[in-house]
């Protein structure tokens, strides 16, 4: 994902900001614990396109 991209997404939620997780291909938002999935290098920005973290899984 490019950075300068990478930079101007923002949560949908909390409007903080993102952290890509390539192995994963997800933007992930810490504070909301939700990791939004990237298809076909287009960012799903959607809560209901959205997983929740499950408290055991580390955030980057």
């Amino acid at each position: 994902m490019d950075a300068k991209f990478l930079e101007i997404l923002v949560c949908p939620l909390c409007k903080g900001p993102l952290v890509f997780d390539k192995s994963k291909d997800e933007l992930i938002c810490k504070g909301d614990r939700l990791a939004f999935p990237i298809k076909d290098g287009i960012p799903m920005m959607l809560e209901s396109e959205a997983r929740e973290l499950p408290p055991e899984e580390e955030v980057q």
